[in-house]
């Protein structure tokens, strides 16, 4: 249905924890190395639970590599500092949700590579830096859910 596509991710727990929203809701997981831990790390398995084989999880050697498997489809770069709202979009099928590394967040030339469609942000009160990686791809993956109804939901 949906796509995550975490670039970089640094912290096992929060890729583990992906892991079981991608099973959860049928949304595939994309990672693009470098990743900051190795994919037998503990940490992610236990975050994972017993859902690493209920989920659909690809990694990409790079961005263009995950363009070339994601494309064409929307691209939605995730931002602190972005002007629309996660909730200011119509999310269709295929779309994809991309997520910087913890705690940087996306770099510059992938906010602004010519493939992101748009630049999101979820609020947050003033003074606040971010939000936790894995909460965020929650957040956005279950609106654009919603958005279609939780197709396929018991």
């Amino acid at each position: 249905m949906f796509r995550i596509l975490f670039f970089e991710p640094r912290i096992p727990g929060n890729t583990g924890n992906a892991i079981r929203l991608a099973a959860a809701t049928g949304a595939e997981l994309h990672l693009v190395e470098p990743l900051g831990f190795d994919l037998s790390s503990a940490q992610l398995k236990r975050a994972g639970l017993d859902y690493h084989d209920l989920a659909v999880m690809t990694v990409h050697p790079d961005l263009e590599s995950a363009w070339a498997a994601l494309l064409p489809a929307n691209v939605y770069a995730f931002t602190a500092s972005a002007a629309t709202t996660y909730t200011d979009i119509s999310y269709v099928a295929g779309d994809v949700l991309m997520f910087g590394p913890e705690p940087s967040g996306l770099p510059d030339d992938v906010l602004n590579d010519p493939q992101v469609t748009a630049q999101l942000k979820l609020p947050m009160l003033a003074g606040r830096r971010s939000m936790n990686l894995a909460n965020t791809a929650s957040i956005a993956v279950y609106e654009a859910w919603r958005q279609h109804n939780f197709f396929g939901s018991k």
